[in-house]
């Protein structure tokens, strides 16, 4: 493990920046995002977590996959394919479990989405250890934690001003080495001290068992407890592992007499309204309790049992209690669950 300097770090990554996408914590009108970078001047340092997570790096709330063309008796396909390398830094450890989580419906399983699998490949994660947890945030709970390097490239350990450094994955250690970040080896004093590195977890939360949300899956509590939802799907967009889309073609202007289309993906979500609307007008999960139950579930049940996971698919970032305009809070449901499930 190395150290280094926040001032070798800031060159680094003004020279990632020259090279690269460089992704990192940014104030955009005032809200902390990720967002591209031009200069390590433009970074946010001091944070606890952005508004938004790291996904849409990965999976953008709208994008282009092809464009289509129709003449008189050819159909033409052409696919958007990105290529762009990209380098994401400041990355907290709950958003980098939410891209290792969206890996599994995305790449690790057929059919491999293109689209995101090719920029997951073209990305390098640099994590950032939290110094402390916000008051929402639960991830010590979720099986993570604060300073869990696990799911980056390269993890960064603040020390007041220095940062220690540890080349997490292969992809790592080839970042570091081709563009070479100032650093020495780090002493036993500074070693000692990622050793005591300490951050208050906050109150553990008890996660309900699978079959828990399953053997309560026709309670009256769902229609109770949501009645006040908006149905406003706030709680998908800011979620690390939120993942439904919907996928349309919208008509661009033509040439040469064809028909030109662009076909698009879009975020979606099983909380809005019209979610699981079919032809004819019928919606078996029109009420509001349907449809958050199976938010619940999915995260805490379905996905993690179709995906042979060893986690629920949610990484306790606390960001849809910040974000609910009703204060729909998730840490209440998982409680619930456990008491009425002893």
């Amino acid at each position: 493990m190395k150290i280094t300097t926040r001032t070798a770090l800031a060159d680094w990554l003004d020279q990632l920046a020259q090279e690269a996408s460089l992704i990192a914590p940014r104030e955009v009108d005032g809200v902390l995002l990720y967002r591209a970078v031009t200069s390590s001047n433009d970074i946010q340092w001091e944070y606890t977590r952005p508004a938004l997570s790291l996904k849409e790096a990965f999976f953008p709330p709208t994008e282009r996959l092809m464009t289509i063309e129709k003449g008189r008796q050819l159909i033409s396909l052409s696919e958007t394919l990105p290529e762009e390398k990209q380098v994401a830094f400041g990355v907290r450890p709950c958003d980098a479990r939410g891209v290792k989580l969206m890996e599994a419906l995305f790449s690790d399983n057929a059919p491999v989405d293109p689209y995101f699998t090719r920029r997951r490949a073209n990305t390098a994660l640099v994590g950032l250890a939290c110094s402390s947890m916000g008051p929402t945030c639960f991830c010590t709970s979720m099986g993570s934690a604060p300073d869990d390097g696990s799911d980056m490239d390269v993890m960064l350990y603040p020390l007041g001003d220095e940062y220690l450094v540890e080349a997490v994955s292969a992809k790592g250690e080839a970042l570091l080495e081709a563009y070479a970040l100032r650093a020495d080896v780090a002493s036993p004093e500074a070693l000692a001290r990622r050793a005591e590195f300490v951050y208050e977890p906050g109150e553990a939360v008890r996660i309900p068992k699978p079959e828990a949300w399953r053997a309560h899956f026709d309670d009256a509590y769902w229609d109770q407890a949501f009645e006040r939802c908006l149905s406003c799907r706030i709680c998908a967009y800011v979620c690390p592992t939120c993942r439904c889309f919907d996928v349309r073609d919208e008509a661009l202007p033509g040439t040469n007499g064809h028909e030109c289309f662009e076909r698009i993906r879009c975020w979606d979500s099983c909380a809005g309204e019209a979610y699981r609307r079919i032809a004819g007008g019928h919606n078996p999960r029109a009420a509001k309790g349907q449809r958050l139950r199976n938010r619940f579930l999915c995260k805490f049940d379905y996905f993690p049992r179709q995906y042979a996971l060893q986690t629920a698919a949610c990484t306790g970032c606390g960001r849809c209690i910040d974000a609910c305009p009703v204060n729909i809070d998730i840490v209440e449901v998982m409680q619930h669950m456990v008491e009425v499930s002893r």
